[in-house]
């Protein structure tokens, strides 16, 4: 379907995601490792119907919440392809893991280690906190020391006899694949001086994506290949992609209000904002636009792309150039299918945008537009 149908259609903001995509990507991470247990990342955008297409699959899903967790299952996931995290996990979501019979708890502390095992929880594994400082935004390094995650390469070995395995995870939106050798170097060379030889290796995900000209990325081959041809021990893998199966899968439509001029600047503002894609201000995350409703025109100015919210730093897009962009044009944002609506709120009491799954020039609703009486109703 064309974006302005999908738009008439559907209304904006509107995040499009295209179904062919995603399913290539999760055979392209099947193909790269056929013998590991791969789960998505379900922090990226947990969708019930988003997540059974990836079941169809054979992918599983990385669970850090009851609320994800219960996504998952309503997809129809096994328990034997679900993986829990969480740095805080309550005595709640451990019941739950355990009555989930998931295949794999990764522990965060020590001392969740007996509380796992007095709710019932059955296989372990332990994530350990190496030190390394992923070539990333610092709000989404989870490796280097001082992390929140994981425990100390000592406290792990500590308690390497009561886990099955090791999880390694340092961080998101890698685009080089420096990290992941590194990575795979350090636990080769930490399992060989502890002597622990872990039945199971979950090796995290991270893999990015461009969301900008001139930007690249490794394919999920070469990035799966650097984790998994490296690593010198025998294991069960584990890997959790998320990013990089759902972000260029999905576009974002949003609808031109104003366009105007401000000193030297030319603005152009959108029917949506921070409350739809918050990672602008959370990561310095970068995106390109286009208007799609003269995709082909040339451009005649440089803009920034401003949401409708009362916040100075409401600005999805700095700085791109567009095509004579006027009120009621359609703005294409690409990249946009990860943590944008996971990470949606209704700030300013904006309600949050719908999500379509288009195939073969069909779309179909997977999450509902919220309503102003939705917003309304939670409160007493």
């Amino acid at each position: 379907m064309r974006s302005s149908a999908l738009a008439d259609e559907f209304g904006t903001p509107l995040v499009v995601y295209c179904e062919q995509t995603i399913r290539a990507r999760a055979r392209e991470y099947r193909a790269a490792a056929p013998d590991a247990l791969v789960v998505y990342g379900t922090k990226a955008f947990p969708n019930v119907a988003l997540m059974g297409l990836l079941a169809g699959e054979g992918l599983g899903a990385d669970v850090s919440t009851l609320g994800e967790l219960r996504f998952a299952q309503r997809a129809g996931i096994p328990g034997e392809r679900l993986v829990v995290h969480g740095n805080n996990k309550s005595d709640e979501e451990l019941r739950a893991t355990a009555e989930a019979r998931v295949a794999y708890l990764v522990l965060d502390s020590v001392e969740e280690l007996d509380r796992a095992r007095a709710a019932g929880a059955g296989r372990l594994l332990v994530r350990i906190t190496p030190g390394i400082e992923a070539d990333t935004h610092e709000a989404i390094r989870t490796g280097h020391l001082g992390s929140k995650f994981g425990v100390t390469p000592d406290e792990a070995a500590s308690i390497a006899s009561e886990v099955d395995g090791v999880h390694v995870h340092v961080g998101s939106q890698l685009l080089a694949l420096s990290s992941a050798r590194e990575t795979v170097a350090w636990l080769n060379r930490y399992l060989a001086s502890t002597g622990w030889t872990p039945r199971v290796v979950d090796l995290g995900g991270g893999l990015g994506v461009p969301t900008q000209p001139g930007e690249h990325a490794p394919s999920i081959a070469e990035f799966v290949d650097t984790l998994v041809g490296g690593l010198t021990v025998e294991a069960q893998l584990v890997l959790e992609p998320g990013r990089s199966l759902v972000g260029q899968a999905g576009v974002t439509l949003y609808r031109v209000g104003t366009v105007k001029r401000s000193g030297d600047r030319a603005w152009v503002a959108v029917d949506g904002g921070t409350s739809d894609n918050a990672r602008p201000q959370l990561y310095d995350a970068r995106y390109t636009a286009v208007v799609a409703t003269r995709l082909h025109a040339d451009a005649s100015d440089t803009f920034g792309v401003a949401g409708k919210h009362c916040e100075s730093g409401d600005v999805l897009i700095e700085d791109v150039a567009l095509a004579d962009p006027r009120r009621g044009d359609l703005l294409a944002v690409p990249a946009t299918g990860a943590y944008t609506l996971a990470m949606s709120s209704n700030y300013n009491a904006v309600p949050r945008p719908a999500a379509v799954l288009v195939r073969d020039g069909d779309a179909r609703v997977i999450r509902r537009r919220e309503t102003l009486d939705d917003v309304l109703s939670l409160e007493a």
